[in-house]
């Protein structure tokens, strides 16, 4: 396939542009900066996208966003965490919808934030919006695809999980700080946590690609883990102790609003991938840790 991508440069966009190649897909990343050969400039603030682009395309995946953790949680960081989002989908949902021979697919990220906090509740695609900021974030994510949907391009929502790489996302902290043996659980460890393997995460947006998918599809390993489980479990591939907690309140003070929300409970499940037949390679988490920890070297 031609494929047209957003969010190229991010820590998953950069895994996932060899990936795709190997695959057989020509792949053509959108920036915002003066482009290389290969890339193409486009502004999704001012909503500015060559149409012929999106013409040429078989497919389009944004992965386009600022990072939630990257910063503390200002009122105007909140707004850049939407709009990064919110204007790069509804640039491309819209251009898709006014191109004359429109991409047949848009894969389009999402989070397993968009369920909110379920506790002990297992939850999965069928299941309703949470509530919180990173809950509201997802929806009006996800409804910027609508003008491409009402167009008749099939629309994949990539609820991803937490992706397990030493150099990036939830693990890149964690790793750090047990390699120091200075790590632990975060609050009392009984909230679940939604993880992936990258191999498993690359290879299941392709699998979304090149099926007939549409709609939400978790993008999480199938057996989701404690926190508690999941530290002990980092600690034992890793070789070193599980001593040191981070208390609730002191993640809070330290990060602020993002602290409450990152000890959210949430125990999804990828019903989609595992109905249709996903072959999970790493289907534990001790699986994707290892894997993840050997990648690190």
């Amino acid at each position: 396939m031609q494929i047209l991508i957003a969010g190229a440069s991010g820590f998953l966009g950069q895994r996932l542009i060899p990936h795709l190649r190997e695959a057989g897909h020509q792949v053509t990343p959108l920036v915002r900066r003066p482009p290389r050969p290969g890339e193409v400039r486009w502004d999704p603030t001012a909503g500015v996208l060559d149409g012929t682009v999106v013409a040429a395309a078989d497919a389009v995946i944004n992965l386009a966003g600022a990072g939630v953790g990257d910063k503390r949680w200002t009122a105007q960081y909140k707004k850049t965490i939407v709009d990064s989002r919110v204007d790069t989908t509804r640039t491309l949902a819209r251009a898709i919808a006014a191109a004359p021979k429109r991409p047949k697919v848009l894969l389009n990220s999402s989070a397993v934030g968009f369920y909110g906090d379920t506790g002990d509740r297992v939850v999965d695609e069928s299941s309703p919006a949470g509530e919180g900021f990173l809950a509201d974030v997802c929806k009006v994510w996800e409804a910027a695809t609508r003008p491409a949907e009402d167009a008749g391009t099939r629309v994949a929502l990539l609820r991803t999980g937490f992706p397990l790489d030493p150099a990036g996302g939830l693990l890149k902290p964690l790793y750090l700080q047990f390699k120091l043996f200075a790590g632990g659980r975060m609050g009392d460890g009984r909230q679940y946590l939604p993880w992936i393997s990258v191999p498993d995460w690359l290879a299941a947006v392709v699998f979304v690609l090149e099926r007939e998918l549409s709609g939400p599809v978790n993008l999480t390993g199938p057996e989701p883990v404690t926190n508690a489980e999941f530290s002990e479990t980092l600690a034992r591939v890793m070789h070193r102790p599980n001593l040191l907690p981070v208390p609730g309140f002191a993640l809070k003070v330290a990060v602020g609003e993002f602290g409450g929300e990152a000890l959210a409970s949430q125990r999804v499940l990828p019903a989609v991938l595992m109905r249709e037949g996903f072959p999970f390679a790493h289907r534990t988490v001790e699986e994707a840790l290892q894997q993840a920890v050997s990648s690190a070297g």
